[in-house]
């Protein structure tokens, strides 16, 4: 009994509060219920955050990045790129007239040259033309002439060396034939140069028929037929 007061008057000694007093019920701060979207905010922040530093590490391994454009960039962009374009037309432009002026020197240097060389090839070809017909107009007495007999009469070449001989030729050598005969007399000559001297041979002995033969064994040959 004496403790149960001493107890008793141990509470009684501290001032009441609501505490001593609680009221019938739950007391307490309580949430209410939230909805799905508000409870989906968080995990969509999540993926949302993921996918950014996903993407930036993907730029960052490309080099993709490099290309991005910011929009405090462009005006420094575009500048430079203005800037770049018009040195380099400007640099084509300065090559195009230089090479303008390149190509319209080599041309007339090529047109002094070819004028300055078409005097002297002209010369040259009527040199070498007037040298060849005066080589093939000259008639050459002491050529080697052979007369052939495709007669069958006797001593009939030697009568033909005799008339050539007459007309100035020194080197007339009569003889029979070894080969295949024309049909008709002709007076064959190896070379270009031997022409006139062959046609002025078959004008002394009569003959019309004057032709270029490689394979004879003279310079000109006369073959005599009936």
């Amino acid at each position: 009994m004496t403790q149960q007061r001493n107890t008793g008057e141990a509470h009684e000694s501290y001032t009441p509060d609501d505490f001593d007093n609680p009221p019938a019920g739950p007391v307490g701060v309580h949430r209410g219920s939230r909805s799905l979207a508000i409870r989906l905010i968080p995990y969509v922040a999540v993926l949302v955050v993921a996918a950014l530093m996903g993407l930036l590490a993907w730029g960052l391994f490309s080099g993709s990045i490099n290309n991005l454009k910011l929009p405090w960039s462009s005006a420094d962009s575009s500048q430079s790129s203005s800037t770049a374009a018009s040195s380099t037309a400007s640099s084509s432009a300065a090559e195009s007239s230089s090479s303008s002026a390149e190509s319209s020197s080599s041309a007339s240097d090529d047109a002094s040259s070819s004028a300055s060389s078409e005097p002297s090839d002209s010369e040259s070809a009527s040199a070498s033309a007037s040298e060849s017909s005066s080589a093939a107009q000259s008639v050459n007495k002491a050529t080697s002439i052979r007369v052939i007999n495709g007669t069958g009469t006797s001593g009939y070449a030697a009568r033909k060396k005799t008339v050539l001989t007459q007309a100035g030729y020194s080197n007339v050598v009569a003889g029979n034939p070894s080969g295949t005969l024309p049909s008709s007399s002709v007076v064959w000559y190896q070379n270009e140069t031997d022409k006139a001297t062959a046609e002025n041979v078959a004008s002394s002995l009569g003959i019309s028929a004057v032709s270029q033969a490689s394979s004879i064994s003279a310079p000109v040959v006369v073959v005599l037929m009936n």
